[in-house]
């Protein structure tokens, strides 16, 4: 995963008052901690901001009036109806630092007909170096048939990219497609005969 530069600014003013200003300004607010350094609270390029942290896992290089910060995107505030960024938690990290995050499973292949496969897990955690996150992990489930099972063992890993999750955690299953269609007509058919 590359790293996207970005410009911030000191946030000088804090409450609810100043984070809509920001807002209306075309500014995120956010909060760059970690490494015991004292929390930089920056304002940040609404657009650019937005489309950095479309990728899992975004990391970014600010430029915050003139000092340089390694960060992470940790957690994303939105907001819930229009879906835009209102605040960003921003995890300070080293080149060559190892950390822990939530990588999206990617499905290749298909099923053998007249199954379903079931995705248990979307998404597993991982560690690895900061600035060497996969955007995503792969699992091949092309002909398998009804009644398996995809494990974190099945999953193929890049290098230097270590699981967190124990090998038999069950990732995705495959079942008969009428056994599928079964369950989910069963609560509806509960329903109208209440």
């Amino acid at each position: 995963m590359t790293e996207q530069k970005l410009a911030a600014e000191v946030r000088t003013e804090f409450g609810k008052g100043a984070a809509r200003r920001a807002r209306r300004n075309n500014q995120i607010p956010g909060v760059i901690y970690g490494h015991g350094a004292d929390p930089v609270h920056v304002l940040l390029p609404k657009r650019e901001t937005t489309l950095a942290l479309r990728a899992a896992n975004a990391l970014l290089n600010l430029d915050v009036e003139g000092e340089e910060h390694l960060v992470l995107a940790k957690e994303i505030q939105r907001n819930p109806l229009l879906q835009i960024v209102e605040h960003v938690d921003l995890l300070t990290v080293k080149k060559g630092e190892k950390v822990s995050v939530d990588v999206n499973i990617h499905v290749e292949g298909e099923v053998a007909a007249g199954a379903i496969l079931n995705l248990e897990h979307p998404a597993v955690a991982v560690e690895a170096e900061a600035t060497h996150l996969p955007e995503a992990l792969t699992i091949n489930v092309e002909g398998r048939e009804a009644g398996a099972h995809v494990h974190a063992s099945d999953i193929e890993l890049p290098q230097g990219v270590a699981l967190l999750v124990e090998p038999d955690t069950l990732i995705a299953t495959v079942s008969a497609e009428a056994a599928a269609e079964a369950e989910a007509e069963a609560p509806a058919a509960e329903a109208a005969a209440e």
